[in-house]
């Protein structure tokens, strides 16, 4: 064997065994048990610091290094404004905690790219075929994993997107509907929350929540079109919030909402179309005509040739 070859050997036997060893420590009460501030923190909520100032004791070494790695990988990972806003559009926690865990989870896919990268390049060099080139390959699919999570939450996010838009119209006629049977807009929110059942309800009901622990409606009602940052909820509650400042009558603004939503539902799925036409001429041009082309020829061809001969 040669020195690359053992190498390659060394490095896959001391990757298994320090794997092992991994797996082991975490299984361990003091390495995979929560810790005692995160079993009680749930309980004592109203009392705990909000800045942080408060030292904390008993910090194990393993939750420092964590803590640094993810503070680390934050500059790479984009700005924490971009990340929480893709995680609220993805209905998923968006605080400082819940961009540290999404860090932490696009940080383990990156770790998985380059062990398998790092698998791959040894592979190469057990069955004799490795080249310069093949050092990169661990980085490269360290690179892959860290895009291939962003494109898994940037999909999430479109999709819920998508889905609150197609709930935009009905929500806000139903809205429309209760106001005009003489509930209040609190009441008809309510309502909508209790009764609908979809994406844009559970946020109603997030709201009417909010409300109810202390914020105005219009804080949250801003604050979810904030999050969702979709043009059209934006502009409905905008004109909601407008006409509870000035008294304006709800029914009729929201069904003029309601109405301006289907117009931009219908041009959405007009362009939509658009482009989908423009896909199916793709194997229309590339595949279908020179098939169909090559039917036509080949039959006089063959014959030319067979004259020929």
């Amino acid at each position: 064997m040669t020195g690359v070859t053992d190498v390659a050997i060394a490095v896959v036997l001391g990757g298994a065994l320090g794997t092992g060893g991994l797996l082991l420590l975490v299984l361990m009460p003091r390495w995979g048990a929560p810790g005692l501030e995160r079993r009680i923190a749930p309980y004592i909520r109203d009392v705990t610091d909000p800045q942080g100032v408060t030292p904390l004791v008993g910090v194990s070494m393993p939750s420092v290094i964590w803590d640094r790695v993810q503070a680390g990988s934050a500059v790479f990972g984009g700005a924490s404004d971009a990340v929480g806003r893709r995680l609220r559009q993805a209905g998923r926690r968006a605080d400082e905690q819940g961009v540290a865990a999404y860090r932490a989870r696009r940080l383990i896919w990156m770790l998985g790219g380059l062990v398998l990268g790092g698998l791959v390049t040894v592979g190469l060099v057990l069955s004799g075929r490795f080249s310069t080139p093949a050092v990169v390959v661990p980085v490269v699919a360290a690179a892959v994993g860290a895009v291939g999570c962003d494109a898994l939450l940037a999909r999430a996010a479109r999709a819920r997107v998508a889905r609150v838009q197609e709930e935009l119209p009905t929500v806000l006629e139903f809205l429309a509907l209760c106001l005009s049977a003489g509930e209040g807009i609190l009441d008809s929110l309510r309502r909508v929350g209790q009764v609908g059942a979809g994406e844009l309800t559970a946020e109603i009901r997030a709201a009417v929540l909010a409300v109810g622990t202390g914020s105005t409606l219009a804080e949250s009602l801003t604050a979810m079109a904030r999050g969702l940052d979709i043009p059209a909820l934006t502009r409905a509650v905008d004109h909601i919030v407008a006409a509870l400042d000035r008294g304006a009558p709800l029914a009729h603004v929201l069904q003029a909402q309601a109405a301006d939503a289907r117009e931009d539902a219908k041009r959405a799925l007009i362009e939509q179309a658009g482009r989908k036409e423009i896909l199916m001429l793709l194997p229309l041009v590339f595949l279908i005509l020179p098939l169909s082309v090559l039917f036509a020829v080949f039959p006089g061809v063959f014959m030319l040739r067979l004259g020929i001969g």
